[in-house]
């Protein structure tokens, strides 16, 4: 008789998971992956591990990612979907330029202080240089620096163009920061090290004179 894949495992290794709905299953493939990714790295990566690590067999992985690129870009898109949401819904929780400031560095850090294994998977893969993947951080943080420029732009006036470049300014700040701050493995409180940079950003921007 035939072995479901998706039933016990005999003789070794891990147990098999029952079977789950498709979103499910797809959610905890890529968790699955993303552990896998971030211990090993991209090219030392081998779909066997992930597919033991999600406690599936083979041809299970394979009906929901047909390869290992597709399935580190769909983890990719997905992570970079979140923090995108994340820090377009904190530029618009007030009209308040200070706030905003604020909820958005918050922001990046509580993307990281919530899984910090997704931070280090989007943002510190072997991977981050292939051309398909560098143009989708490229995508990223174009778009977060554009939306934090329309601010900066219809307070200050300033020139598109040089509002972008501030944009950019106030993104990389916030994305260099945040990754100090992982490394400081709990040594420095999430609400402190937010405030503080925080607290530099809005001493630069506020700077900028406002149209009257």
């Amino acid at each position: 008789m035939t072995q479901d894949p998706h039933g016990p495992q005999r003789g070794g290794g891990r147990p098999r998971l029952a079977r789950l709905p498709r979103d499910e299953r797809r959610a905890q493939l890529l968790a699955a992956a993303q552990e896998v990714f971030v211990a090993n790295g991209y090219h030392g990566t081998a779909m066997d591990e992930i597919a033991d690590t999600a406690r599936v067999s083979k041809p299970v992985l394979y009906q929901h990612f047909p390869s290992k690129r597709e399935l580190y870009l769909a983890l990719l898109d997905a992570h970079l979907a979140e923090l995108t949401s994340r820090l377009i819904a904190a530029l618009g929780s007030t009209t308040d330029n200070k706030f905003r400031v604020q909820a958005t560095m918050r922001a990046y850090f509580e993307f990281i202080a919530k899984d910090d294994q997704a931070y280090r998977f989007v943002f510190e893969s072997d991977l981050v240089n292939d051309p398909e993947v560098a143009a989708r951080l490229e995508t990223f943080n174009a778009a977060y620096a554009d939306a934090i420029a329309g601010v900066i732009s219809e307070d200050t006036k300033l020139p598109h163009i040089e509002a972008t470049l501030l944009g950019r300014a106030l993104a990389g700040m916030a994305q260099v920061s945040a990754r100090y701050w992982l490394e400081t493995d709990g040594h420095l409180d999430l609400d402190v090290a937010s405030e503080l940079i925080y607290r530099l950003a809005w001493r630069g921007i506020s700077r900028f004179p406002k149209e009257p």
